[in-house]
């Protein structure tokens, strides 16, 4: 598996984790953020058992690729 380190949370003391990855060979995002433990946001959420949730703060969407193309692209 290729995982290519897009950014970790720049605010994250220590320089741990949240951190976003891009699985190259599957097109894929891996997101490394702080586990979702609070029973009540998890029945808000339709989790098959062989997935699990994870939280990043906002500021972390800055290193999608997406979302980086579509602010280049405004900002032409």
């Amino acid at each position: 598996m290729a995982l290519r380190k897009l950014g970790k949370d720049p605010e994250s003391p220590s320089g741990g984790s949240p951190t976003i990855y891009l699985d190259e060979e599957k097109g894929t995002y891996v997101v490394q953020g702080w586990t979702v433990d609070d029973d009540a946001r998890l029945r808000q959420m339709d989790i098959p058992g062989h997935e699990s949730a994870v939280e990043i703060p906002r500021r972390m969407v800055q290193f999608f690729l997406e979302v980086k193309k579509d602010d280049e692209a405004t900002d032409v």
